[in-house]
């Protein structure tokens, strides 16, 4: 698995001011030939700001100027720390990406890429209802299904191929959503518009969202996508994407947060000034959670000229031989 990132400078970070497109006025907004919002580009959406509120801030909705400064110094020093490290050899851990003593894990610090900020509201977390930044209780159907996922895992890490999650099998990016979610690296997305149709194509696994404008008919239940079925109209200068027809085998964040082929996710998009894009997220899934909840975060515009490269990853690698895995994991 190779990680490319995208090339080029961000323009503007750290942005500080209300989450709303009210900084700008409509005769500023970029627009199309046709008179839409022109979103078109490449985007930045990395954070440190994590999904959820830490429990140990309780109540706690915003950091101040100080926290914030101290939780990206933190970051730095972390970076500057593990790149300076002497070479050492990799052992094998449960997850790529958390290793011993603060290391990344099976991947290097080279790979890492999840940004040094925090978000321009200075939010805690990115879920900003429920009012405690927490994502909701799960229903009992959800808890019985996450329990018995956790316990299949537990006894079959991997019997065959199937067993292994869809992003380690390079078919879905675990970024890409919808909703789309900064994770470890690769989180940039470009924007292509016509009249009748926005495409977001995710820097990750090169995943390409096709977003009909306006109305059709939903596909066939036979039919039901990882990434779902997703619509887009024009509220004004917002652009507003629903996306139904999941086949509820992805999750929201992660494992611990699945998802229902019910699910509803709800995503606006409108600008906040020229380098900046406000993207609001509702799920909705009463078969899974006890409440709809929601997130907010910005995009930031990538220098112009930046341009996506390649994110190889295959969906053949050989990573289990007869359904065995590789010797140096079994021991």
């Amino acid at each position: 698995m190779s990680r490319i990132v995208a090339t080029g400078a961000v323009i503007a970070v750290g942005w500080l001011g209300p989450m709303s497109a009210s900084s700008q006025t409509a005769a500023e907004t970029p627009r199309t030939a046709w008179n839409r919002p022109d979103l078109q580009g490449v985007w930045d959406f990395r954070t440190i700001t994590p999904m959820e509120r830490p429990e140990a801030l309780g109540d706690q909705a915003f950091l101040s100027a100080e926290d914030v400064a101290d939780l990206e110094q933190d970051i730095a020093d972390r970076d500057a720390l593990l790149a300076a490290r002497p070479a050492q050899r990799t052992v094998a851990t449960n997850s790529v990406d958390r290793g011993v003593d603060g290391a990344p894990g099976s991947y290097n610090q080279f790979w890492m890429d999840r940004g040094t900020r925090v978000i321009g509201t200075r939010r805690t977390s990115l879920v900003v209802d429920p009012p405690d930044g927490r994502i909701p209780a799960m229903t009992p159907a959800g808890e019985q299904r996450r329990t018995a996922e956790r316990e299949y895992v537990r006894d079959h890490p991997a019997d065959s191929w199937a067993d292994r999650s869809i992003y380690e099998r390079c078919i879905l990016g675990f970024n890409s959503g919808p909703p789309i979610e900064p994770r470890a690296y690769n989180n940039h997305m470009q924007v292509f518009q016509t009249p009748d149709h926005v495409v977001i194509f995710n820097e990750m696994v090169h995943d390409a969202r096709i977003i009909t404008l306006g109305p059709r008919e939903p596909l066939p239940a036979h039919l039901r996508q990882r990434m779902g079925d997703s619509r887009g109209r024009w509220e004004g200068d917002t652009l507003v994407i629903d996306t139904i027809g999941f086949n509820g085998k992805t999750y929201i964040d992660t494992a611990e947060h699945p998802m229902s082929p019910g699910m509803h996710v709800t995503e606006r998009i409108e600008y906040i000034d020229a380098d900046h894009l406000s993207y609001n997220v509702t799920w909705d899934d009463p078969a899974m959670y006890t409440e709809s909840f929601e997130n907010d975060r910005i995009f930031v515009r990538m220098a112009e000229g930046t341009e996506l490269y390649e994110y190889w990853c295959m969906e053949n690698n050989k990573d289990l031989l007869e359904g065995r895995l590789p010797p140096l994991i079994e021991q």
